[in-house]
């Protein structure tokens, strides 16, 4: 079954993918936002979320009339034509809120705003990420028995969002009406998915279930990488022999400077803040959180040792602004969690990161910000890698080596092979590594 009308509400990286990629399956979406500039960009075409294969995607369904933007979630519910809106995603920004809860007020603001809109047999969907029991509240705010509301959760990681969307694992789908969850599931039946129809509050809880287990691995690797330096044992050596185990698997055994970005440290402060009130203690998630703040304090003692021991008056270069490769979000990003605690220590630091060309006003405040790998190695005493990039690995390190004052890179994320580094004369220092 396709849908005549589809409304996204939100342009964010998750509802401008969403938007974009259900108008590929062949439904008809009109997208919108509140802010009236980006609005305008749109419909020109211009995307300004670094996401690779979104603008030509949104290009693609725009000319083909699937896919238009318009300024306000009433503009787009309301209908043109005579049409009515089948489904509404919801995919408005849930921030961490006060003590770790989400803050669901954008929901609210939507939920309110749209409520006398909706044609009957409507279908609301909850795309952000939101609590157990948010479906049930977005229910009795909306007040209307003639419109279903589901729990249809997004996996999409910034970077691969539109092949995320489109090569799914699985379409989770949750709803107390379990008509309005095979009308949302149904959507998604050209990409052949694994389905999980439930109840909404399972489906609520499946996102947080998930984003916090892999907090939890990335947490642990970071743990055992320590643990390595001290013993003097490889960490690639033992993720490598770990990850040929079928039921652990490769992904998210890389140590780095901690988990960030957008979903992780919300959604596991928001998983414990759900727990206790509830009456539950969730001491497996509250450690991991715990661990990834202090793996950002281990990697400057790793950069200060590498330094001579003491920050205070060192000139250091940064590669990596972004919490991930692939994108331009600085959200909760580790890098720039370390490089405070750098500048705190007294360091002088110039970072470049291909996804951040420049100085971003009130978030990388505490750094000088390049155009060029080399002006961020220009006179340093080290050399920092602290994202992924894999440009860095192809960068031309005699260069480097003639740029840098102390031929010295410290590699928190391991991308760089310490052989080419010795052979242009530079000694690498890597996490958990031999």
């Amino acid at each position: 079954m396709f849908a005549r009308r589809i409304a996204v509400i939100g342009s964010g990286y998750v509802g401008l993918t969403t938007g974009a990629c259900l108008a590929s399956l062949g439904h008809r979406v009109v997208c919108a936002d509140v802010d009236e500039a980006k609005v305008e960009r749109l419909r020109r075409g211009v995307v300004d979320i670094l996401e690779p294969g979104l603008p030509e995607l949104v290009a693609e369904n725009q000319a083909a009339g699937r896919l238009e933007f318009v300024l306000g979630a009433r503009d787009a519910v309301a209908g043109r034509d005579g049409e009515a809106v089948e489904v509404v995603f919801l995919c408005v920004p849930t921030p961490m809120g006060e003590g770790g809860a989400a803050d669901l007020a954008a929901v609210r603001a939507v939920a309110a705003e749209i409520r006398h809109l909706l044609p009957a047999g409507c279908v609301v969907v909850n795309k952000s990420t939101v609590p157990v029991g948010t479906a049930e509240a977005t229910r009795k705010l909306l007040n209307r028995r003639d419109v279903a509301v589901v729990s249809n959760p997004e996996f999409l990681r910034e970077g691969s969002a539109v092949h995320d969307f489109l090569h799914p694992d699985r379409i989770v789908v949750g709803s107390d009406a379990q008509d309005a969850a095979e009308r949302v599931a149904a959507l998604y039946a050209r990409l052949g998915a694994p389905t999980v129809l439930t109840d909404a509050a399972s489906a609520e809880m499946v996102k947080y279930a998930a984003n916090s287990f892999l907090a939890m691995k990335l947490s642990y690797v970071n743990a055992i990488a320590e643990l390595c330096d001290v013993l003097g044992a490889d960490v690639a050596d033992v993720t490598e022999g770990m990850g040929h185990d079928r039921r652990i698997g490769q992904a998210f055994l890389q140590p780095g400077p901690g988990w960030g970005g957008s979903c992780l440290p919300k959604d596991t402060n928001a998983l414990v803040q759900v727990a206790a009130a509830a009456g539950i203690e969730l001491p497996l998630v509250s450690a991991s959180i715990a661990t990834n703040e202090r793996q950002r304090r281990i990697v400057v003692e790793k950069i200060a040792d590498a330094v001579g021991g003491d920050l205070r008056g060192a000139r250091l270069g940064l590669l990596g602004l972004t919490f991930k490769a692939g994108t331009d979000d600085l959200r909760d990003s580790p890098a720039l969690a370390v490089a405070r605690l750098l500048r705190e220590g007294g360091a002088e630091l110039t970072a470049y990161d291909p996804g951040c060309p420049a100085a971003v006003p009130g978030v990388t405040d505490d750094v000088t910000v390049a155009d060029e790998p080399l002006r961020a190695a220009k006179d340093a005493d080290a050399l920092v890698v602290l994202t992924e990039w894999p440009e860095f690995r192809s960068l031309d390190w005699g260069a480097v080596a003639g740029a840098l004052a102390g031929r010295v890179v410290v590699d928190c994320r391991n991308l760089l092979d310490p052989d080419v580094l010795r052979r242009a004369g530079i000694s690498w220092v890597g996490v958990g590594r031999r």
